[in-house]
């Protein structure tokens, strides 16, 4: 039986498409006033989850319970009158060629809500999303960013218990992006709404999430709060598409005061995390938590119990910051400001040291078992 305190729980939820099977989760719930991120990359099975938490699609197997109650089955004005409890946000703002005002209190004409009612409606969720003074303002006139905040403004006014957004920033520029994630973290969290939120961007699920849930195949692989998934992730796939650039296959040659070494190409990691002597695992580093420094330092006291020299075979410029991969002797990739690597001078060929904590080096458990 669901928990009350679920706005909506999916049991068993399986989808197939012929033989192809695209969805396949033994449960995924989201209770009152919390913003779930699902994350993955295309064809993950996202998109899919959403459309069928919104009815909008049939599942071949597996049970929705909408506030306890099952779905399965509803038909006509039942199916309706559950699906309207809901609101779904989509990357495309689909508006209609007329004015805001028109676009946002589409729902409320749907739903008969007096007329006298809907205008001061209108207004608290243009307000809502910064947009008062638009509503005679055609749809056409409007940039991108504008287009999705009355997107957003017609799915909040119908004023719903769940709402399920789908990409909706994906088609906006960076600066767009970032304003309207803040805003609609801040609305939600202003109103209590709950929340479902697609996406295949690490930050940006980062940004918003309470809780995340990443995707594969069509499975969820992980679920836990961002700083669980960011920094200890469970798997080599999860790892690596949260950002964990830096996995290292090794094998554990030892414990000591609450330290974990383990032996990577003749070079010994250390970690907080625990794990057996003798088994092979995988470690895994962010490369924001690495530090450069210069080499001669690298032999001078430090908190980071990880410190070695390495030769930078590659640097990549993104805007303010640079990626420095260097090779010590396995590749370690390290996220540091554009200024730093001016300031240090780091360039293709020149040797730099590199600093990390034990509490960085996340260890991943796998199925290789012991060394023999």
């Amino acid at each position: 039986m669901s928990k009350l305190e679920d706005v909506i729980r999916a049991i068993g939820l399986r989808k197939k498409y012929g033989e192809r099977t695209v969805l396949d989760i033994e449960t995924v719930s989201v209770g009152p006033g919390e913003i779930l991120a699902c994350l993955g990359p295309s064809g993950a099975g996202k998109s899919v989850l959403l459309r069928i938490l919104n009815l909008l699609e049939a599942p071949t197997a597996g049970r929705i319970l909408f506030e306890g109650g099952e779905v399965q089955g509803l038909r006509g004005k039942e199916m309706v009158a559950v699906s309207r409890r809901m609101a779904m946000l989509f990357q495309d703002p689909l508006l209609f060629s007329t004015t805001v005002r028109n676009n946002v209190a589409y729902g409320l004409k749907v739903r008969k809500v007096p007329a006298s009612e809907r205008e001061g409606r209108v207004a608290s969720a243009l307000e809502m999303v910064r947009l008062s003074g638009f509503e005679e303002k055609h749809v056409s006139t409007l940039s991108g960013g504008e287009a999705q905040r009355v997107a957003l403004a017609r799915a909040l006014v119908v004023e719903p218990e769940l709402l399920l957004l789908d990409e909706p920033f994906a088609s906006l520029d960076r600066l767009n992006r970032t304003a309207l994630q803040g805003e609609v973290k801040r609305i939600l969290k202003e109103n209590g709404l709950c929340a479902i939120f697609v996406t295949h961007d690490q930050e940006e699920a980062g940004r918003i999430g309470d809780r995340i849930v990443i995707l594969d195949q069509g499975r969820i692989v992980q679920e836990g709060a961002a700083g669980d998934v960011f920094h200890r992730p469970s798997s080599e796939f999860a790892a690596l598409f949260v950002g964990m650039e830096n996995l290292y296959k090794g094998v554990v040659t030892g414990s000591d005061n609450g330290l974990t070494r383990v032996e990577v190409q003749g070079k010994f990691l250390e970690s907080t995390c625990e794990a057996g002597n003798g088994e092979r695992v995988t470690a895994g580093l962010r490369p924001e938590d690495v530090t450069l420094v210069p080499p001669e330092q690298i032999e001078a006291p430090a908190s980071s119990r990880n410190a070695f020299k390495g030769r930078v075979v590659g640097v990549e410029l993104a805007g303010p910051t640079a990626r420095v991969t260097a090779l010590c002797p396995f590749p370690v990739v390290a996220l540091i400001t554009r200024r730093s690597l001016e300031d240090m001078g780091i360039a293709e060929g020149k040797m730099v040291g590199l600093r990390f904590k034990a509490t960085a080096v996340h260890i991943i458990a796998n199925k290789w078992g012991k060394v023999l």
